[in-house]
């Protein structure tokens, strides 16, 4: 019997021998590995998706703040990946497991497209012009329209009875103008074809001259409005200089650019991506349950 068990002990023994000389992976060592790339190929998973989700939560916030925060977010939840990544290789290989490394490969070339998108859509999201624009628009823009009418009324609350009729056309020329242009400035804001916001800048520069046209006109016609009509000179040249910021920041699109192309491309790598994780995880839970039997 002692005889049988020690002939047993040296033929296992040669058994482990042969299976590392023929590249076999150690039986003794095979489970934990195993664990060990369960856990980074689950947690390079989860560390992806909340990369991709934090990514997309920087391109739909409306506060610099936010799409800052999210940004860093994302930025360190792909670190984490990274890092993974390296990891889990040398631990596959180990394991000898060709299809996982395949998965891992895989997931490894889609990867690397999804973060040169990241990496052109992130500064965009971050920069907000179009939302930057859009503040100006109803902001700013909108204060200095009002104090243009505001000025205009006062102004033709001077003129006399015999030239009321044709200040007050005048008034309601510059008015509507000024309100032509804002008008235009929402759809600039959120235009993306370069001809199209190239035609309603040729549009507000008419309107902008129609509203310098009038208020020159009422000048001759109303002499004793000098004061309101000065107000209303520097209310024009206030708004039509933040107009020229609106269409400026409307002009770089970062915003409209950063969500084209999460809604494109990205979304489509991103999909890829998590494919690619999710087979590697099915098929290393395949081995736990063939180790563990």
């Amino acid at each position: 019997m002692l005889r049988l068990r020690v002939d047993s002990i040296l033929l296992f023994g040669l058994v482990l021998i042969a299976a590392g000389a023929t590249g076999c992976v150690n039986p003794l060592t095979a489970l934990p590995k195993l664990f060990e790339a369960r856990r980074l190929a689950s947690e390079l998973h989860v560390s992806f998706t909340r990369a991709a989700e934090a990514s997309n939560r920087a391109v739909m916030a409306d506060t610099d703040e936010a799409s800052i925060a999210a940004k860093d977010e994302a930025m360190r939840a792909r670190h984490v990946v990274d890092r993974d990544l390296e990891s889990l290789q040398p631990a596959l290989t180990d394991l000898d497991y060709a299809d996982e490394l395949r998965a891992l490969a895989a997931f490894r070339t889609h990867y690397e497209e999804y973060q040169r998108l990241d990496d052109e859509i992130l500064p965009l999201a971050i920069e907000n012009s179009n939302l930057k624009a859009q503040r100006l628009s109803f902001g700013d823009a909108q204060a200095a329209a009002k104090a243009f009418r505001t000025s205009l009324d006062g102004a033709l609350r001077l003129a006399p009875p015999s030239q009321a009729n044709a200040s007050a056309l005048l008034v309601d020329r510059a008015d509507i103008a000024v309100l032509e242009i804002q008008v235009l400035q929402a759809p600039h804001i959120a235009e993306s074809d370069d001809a199209a916001m190239t035609r309603m800048e040729g549009s507000m520069n008419d309107s902008a001259a129609a509203a310098k046209a009038a208020l020159d006109r009422l000048k001759t016609t109303l002499p004793r409005a000098a004061a309101p009509l000065a107000a209303a000179d520097a209310a024009l040249a206030r708004f039509l200089s933040v107009n020229t910021q609106v269409v400026a920041l409307s002009r770089k699109n970062t915003n409209v650019r950063s969500l084209a192309l999460s809604l494109g491309r990205k979304r489509v790598v991103t999909a890829e991506c998590e494919n690619e994780l999710t087979a590697l995880g099915e098929a290393l839970a395949k081995h736990e349950s063939t180790a563990t039997r």
